[in-house]
């Protein structure tokens, strides 16, 4: 719930709460909150969760909205709701669910392969580098056990209800509530993630592991290292206002490693033509030349480092480091790959 503080004589004294909304209340259609979520919450509203997509909803199916693969290869699907559900909201979903469990390896791949625009994908093979797995899992070990995430308004009182009675029952199933609300002309839309909202303040210095681009274009890396910069493209541009000055970049090169750090400097996000977006950046790392071989400190070695799991398939490898991570990140890449030439 967010509170208007109210002072008396400069002293804060009282809150007052503010009124909030859902989705319905702007005329939004259902499908706005779906594309929403599913844009932004494995990327940004789940920081610390490592969550592969699959399959989101088509228009006229009987599915849930968004399908999504853990490390362990069990399956977690993302129900939403705009605004107040009806009674028959829950029957709903679990019917999504009674459907889903019965997916084979098989179906799973080729409502991947639709979803990735992949149509040769071998989705073990994807699952264990974007999860930067030893070995692939059996295809047997995929869709075991399922997870519910229903999403809906916070004043949502009988959904609530009904996914704690379900829960209560042994079902593994949550309830992530959302408000809406609006000072001004501007709408501000705020989520609550498990175990309880853990957000890292973004205005707090930390360390970020930022993707390459190598994926999509192998000039991309290029780019940053030679123009001093961390930057995004295109639908990915994004990201780069998750970063602040004083964040320590970490430069993610997929099947590679770690492959250089910067320091974000001062200065406003900037942009070249419609499609990138970058901030300035101090490298405390050797910067690599085109001409030599790539040198890079391996995933394993980060995650040994750091003590975290990460999901490689991110353009930001989340969770974000502490800054007291990131400077021991630093420390040790530094020694990996050599000061910056002076």
């Amino acid at each position: 719930m967010l509170y208007k503080l109210k002072s008396t004589d400069g002293r804060f004294n009282s809150i007052e709460p503010v009124e909030f909304s859902d989705f319905s209340s702007f005329e939004n259609l259902e499908k706005d909150l779906e594309n929403l979520i599913a844009d932004n919450i494995l990327e940004t509203l789940y920081e610390n969760e490592s969550l592969m997509p699959i399959f989101q909803e088509r228009q006229l199916q009987e599915e849930a909205d968004v399908y999504a693969l853990n490390e362990n290869g069990e399956l977690i699907i993302f129900e939403l709701k705009r605004g107040t559900a009806g009674v028959d909201a829950m029957h709903q979903i679990l019917r999504y669910a009674q459907d889903a469990g019965q997916w084979s390896y098989s179906t799973l791949q080729e409502k991947y392969r639709v979803y990735s625009g992949s149509p040769d994908a071998i989705l073990n093979i994807v699952h264990k580098e974007n999860f930067d797995l030893e070995n692939r899992l059996d295809e047997r070990q995929f869709n075991i056990r399922q997870h519910l995430i229903v999403i809906g308004s916070a004043a949502d009182q009988s959904l609530m209800n009904a996914v704690k009675y379900w829960k209560d029952q042994g079902l593994s199933i949550d309830f992530l509530p959302y408000r809406v609300y609006q000072f001004g002309e501007d709408k501000y839309f705020e989520f609550f993630a498990l175990p309880y909202d853990e957000h890292r303040n973004p205005a707090d210095t930390k360390g970020v592991l930022f993707d390459t681009n190598r994926s999509w274009n192998e000039e991309s890396i290029w780019f940053m290292l030679e123009n001093s910069c961390v930057a995004a493209f295109e639908d990915a541009k994004r990201f780069v206002e998750y970063v602040y000055p004083g964040d320590i970049v970490f430069f993610s090169h997929r099947y590679q490693g770690l492959v250089a750090a910067a320091k974000v400097k001062g200065g406003a996000m900037r942009g070249q033509g419609t499609d990138t977006w970058f901030r300035d950046v101090e490298f405390i790392t050797r910067v690599p030349k085109r001409n030599e071989e790539l040198l890079a400190m391996p995933f394993k070695q980060v995650s040994q480092i750091t003590g975290k799991s990460f999901y490689w398939a991110r353009t930001i490898k989340v969770p974000y480091l502490s800054r007291a991570d990131a400077d021991r990140l630093a420390k040790e890449l530094v020694g990996y790959l050599g000061p910056p030439s002076r």
